[in-house]
């Protein structure tokens, strides 16, 4: 009885994770739009879960700042304010020093790797979308946190920097996919160097730049039907039910 029930309650976490994966990626790349009504029952047909599942996906992507609830169960998708992105990157910065001070020559060669491997799939979308840059940036960062092995890291610097990440995706500006690009490979030279003090340096000189991308004009909205816009994020995330992300090595 004891399994069964282990066995269904990880189902659901694993339907949970599937339905946050393709609703992430669809509020960064901007196929959903600020304010943009999510409901439970439409969420719920298009995964082919209870609205109880959709219900608890919608709260972990409340929990990250992508998603509000509002009154009477109403999910849409988040709008951050000028002053909440700038203040998200203030806090930022100071998370991200902590990770790259931890990780300062303690990286493992297989780690500097999957680095490395990232930031040439960065590379090969130059010239792609604003939106899809971003998220493959994003990643990166979380990827950062991840090899600190550190919980606390991993959770709060992957939902600020989502947090930024949806800000970028609303608000900022065409800009030079290879300079952010030339910038992760310096911070990956710093830290297998071992330098603390410059890797922290560069992390803060990065994450200041970008944050000064940000513009406070939203793009226009289109206003797509919720079911369409999801469907091939649906099929992706059901598809590939983990996350993207290099796994980190163990050391």
């Amino acid at each position: 009885m004891a399994a069964r029930a282990s066995h269904k309650t990880s189902e659901s976490s694993d339907k949970v994770s599937v339905i946050c994966r393709a609703l992430r990626r669809a509020i960064i790349e901007q196929a959903l739009e600020p304010g943009a009504k999510l409901p439970e029952d439409s969420l719920g047909e298009r995964f082919g879960v209870s609205r109880t599942i959709a219900r608890h996906a919608l709260g972990q992507l409340a929990a990250e700042g992508l998603v509000e609830l509002r009154r009477n169960r109403i999910a849409v998708v988040a709008t951050p304010s000028w002053q909440e992105a700038r203040d998200a990157f203030d806090i930022r910065i100071q998370l991200e020093g902590l990770v790259v001070r931890q990780l300062a020559g303690k990286l493992t060669k297989s780690q500097i790797a999957e680095l490395n491997d990232h930031v040439d799939a960065e590379d090969r979308t130059r010239g792609g979308t604003d939106a899809v840059s971003i998220r493959l940036a994003t990643e990166f960062h979380i990827l950062l946190a991840q090899m600190t092995s550190s919980p606390i890291l991993v959770r709060y610097v992957s939902e600020v920097a989502y947090r930024c990440c949806l800000t970028l995706s609303l608000y900022s500006r065409p800009h030079s996919t290879e300079c952010a690009i030339n910038e992760h490979r310096a911070i990956i030279a710093a830290l297998a160097k071992g330098d603390g003090a410059k890797v922290m340096d560069l992390m803060h000189h990065h994450l200041d730049s970008v944050a000064s991308r940000a513009l406070v004009a939203p793009a226009p909205q289109r206003g797509r039907d919720l079911l369409d816009i999801l469907a091939p994020y649906a099929d992706e995330a059901t598809s590939d039910r983990v996350v993207k992300l290099p796994k980190v090595a163990r050391r």
